[in-house]
């Protein structure tokens, strides 16, 4: 038979999912066993079938004789933590709201001083059990028996949003309703954890079972997430090439979205894509973003972003227009110089794009993973619109480490003038050429104010001064207002921690704006509704992420907006 090999009495042990403790000890606890025993995820490489754990397991406990000499069992890739990973952990309530102490999870985790596992051994994953692992992600999807399931709640900001809602719920169209005075749509911006980069880091994911970071089992629970959050605008970051490819982008066009991708550049096999649904909006134009540059020393690093231009569908004005925006920008802690010359140069390409005809900006949405914590120097730039960055540390940046460790002062200016952006963020080249375009022809009389301007450019980009002209808002306030926790949207084995975003261009009457975006430009968008963010705490209720339901180490980050007339 299969387990031929195995004595006779192995042989007869359940080989279901669920076997039944009818008395015979077959364990050694010292502790009351139930009467229901459950397969742990984790096995020894030489055992065919998985082991019986039992719900109350303990950690006082002995080898049967069964499992054959103990030297095997010693040099198997077994873990007794791989046991206590693979309990199924339920939420309090739908609305995570969590108490007591510190998930046990967590303490496990971080206290653990047995665990001898590699990054590379971790990461060591066969074809084989990749394909084991698919039926069963496909067996529990069958049955409905995947548990820990994150609940997130909907905040909505005003009852007619909440009213609409509920209308969409039910089948009702926006385009089919005839009003032609307002137009609603959500945007998503989701960090789905590109496959070569978890492997990359497994270190980040050793509180995970190994068959949770397979992406035959993540990309199933990634797009179950992206169907049901039902986003008509999706900003992805971390997304594989080649999944993108084979898998991703066919997916997303089944469900009525048209994609538009841009690969990292140099050897990094991901990269930033927007994909939005045709029954909503029409493509006006799609603008990659390359932040290397080969002739600037500073600008070394593969990151990208990707800016697109969109028509709105079922609206009352032709030539209406959104702006939105995609990045990933650079991780390193270190490098606030690099991070803020990549932000600048993105918003200059959005600079360049937003324009209508009038000399105003479109509404403008910018998603994405900043790499920037809530509060630090470069979040403030993006908020407030300026940025005195003289004395400031380039560790200090992007303040994602308590006691940073890049003490260098950023120069001034940050980023060299060959690069052609100016310190408000928008491009110097087109200027100059148009300045050319218009002063053919003219004599040197005419010429003089033209060097003078250069002069002031020059005086310009020694100022310590950042700027940019847009007035953006935060969809979230980054703290629950009832108990001042910090809302989280990534959380590994390193830390949890808020580096998602969507900021948007608020219109004069949003009243879920933050302060200091009431003098917008006329016309906007005005925040319906979010979905709400989870605490550190939350999240390790579910033994944090990617976990069995959740399989990106991000959050999606959800918003409903509403199109303003100007």
């Amino acid at each position: 038979g299969r387990y031929s090999m195995l004595p006779r009495h192995v042989q007869r042990l359940g080989r279901d999912w669920i076997t039944h403790w009818n008395g015979c000890q077959i364990l050694a606890f010292n502790s009351p066993v139930s009467s229901c025993m459950r397969w742990a995820g984790h096995y020894p490489p030489w055992a065919s079938f998985p082991l019986p754990i039992s719900a109350d397991f303990s950690a006082n406990w002995r080898f049967p004789p069964f499992l054959g000499p103990w030297r095997q069992f010693q040099n198997s890739n077994w873990h007794l933590d791989n046991y206590t990973q693979s309990c199924c952990f339920h939420l309090p309530n739908p609305s995570m709201k969590s108490e007591g102490e510190e998930p046990l999870t967590k303490k496990r985790r971080l206290s653990d001083q047995d665990d001898t596992s590699t990054p590379e051994q971790e990461t060591n994953l066969s074809n084989q059990k990749e394909v084991s692992c698919l039926s069963v992600a496909q067996k529990e999807e069958k049955h409905g028996s995947k548990k820990g399931t994150i609940k997130r709640h909907w905040e909505y900001f005003c009852q007619e949003s909440k009213t609409m809602k509920i209308a969409k719920n039910k089948g009702s169209n926006q385009s089919s309703t005839g009003n032609q005075a307002t137009f609603d749509f959500t945007v998503m911006s989701y960090n789905i954890l590109s496959q070569n980069l978890l492997e990359d880091n497994s270190h980040l994911y050793k509180h995970c079972r190994q068959r949770l970071l397979f992406w035959t089992y993540r990309f199933p629970n990634i797009l179950q997430e992206i169907k049901e959050l039902d986003a008509d605008v999706l900003c992805l970051q971390e997304v594989q090439e080649d999944h993108y490819r084979t898998e991703i982008k066919s997916s997303l066009e089944s469900l009525g979205y048209h994609c538009e991708y841009k690969m990292r550049t140099g050897r990094k096999p991901d990269g930033c894509a927007i994909c939005f649904k045709t029954s909503k909006f029409s493509l006006i134009s799609s603008n990659p973003v390359e932040f290397f540059r080969r002739d600037i020393p500073l600008l070394d690093r593969d990151n990208v972003g990707l800016v697109v231009l969109l028509q709105p569908r079922f609206h009352c004005k032709a030539n209406a227009a959104i702006c939105i925006a995609n990045t990933h920008l650079l991780y390193n802690p270190r490098r606030g110089d690099i991070k803020l010359t990549q932000l600048a140069m993105l918003l200059a390409e959005i600079a360049s794009v937003a324009p209508q005809k009038d000399g105003s900006f479109c509404p403008i949405i910018i998603c994405g993973d900043f790499n920037s914590v809530p509060g630090s120097p470069l979040y403030r730039f993006i908020k407030e619109g300026k940025l005195n960055y003289e004395g400031l540390a380039i560790g200090k940046v992007s303040g994602q480490e308590q006691y940073p460790r890049g003490q260098r002062i950023l120069s001034i200016p940050i980023w060299p003038k060959k690069l052609g952006i100016s310190q408000n963020c928008v491009y110097e080249i087109n200027k100059r050429k148009q300045q050319k375009e218009e002063n053919a022809g003219e004599n040197l009389e005419a010429a003089k104010p033209d060097n003078t301007q250069e002069i002031v450019i020059a005086s310009e980009k020694l100022s310590s001064k950042l700027r940019h002209h847009f007035k953006l808002s935060s969809v979230y306030s980054h703290y629950f207002p009832e108990t001042g926790i910090p809302e989280v949207t990534t959380c590994h084995s390193r830390s949890a921690v808020t580096v998602d975003y969507i900021f948007y261009s608020a219109a004069n009457d949003d009243t879920a704006a933050q302060p200091g975006a009431e003098d917008s430009f006329c016309g906007g968008l005005k925040l319906l509704g979010r979905l709400a963010l989870l605490t550190e705490k939350d999240l390790w209720t579910v033994n944090g992420l990617p976990n069995e339901n959740n399989s990106s180490d991000h959050l999606p980050l959800l918003a409903e907006f509403r199109l303003i007339e100007r």
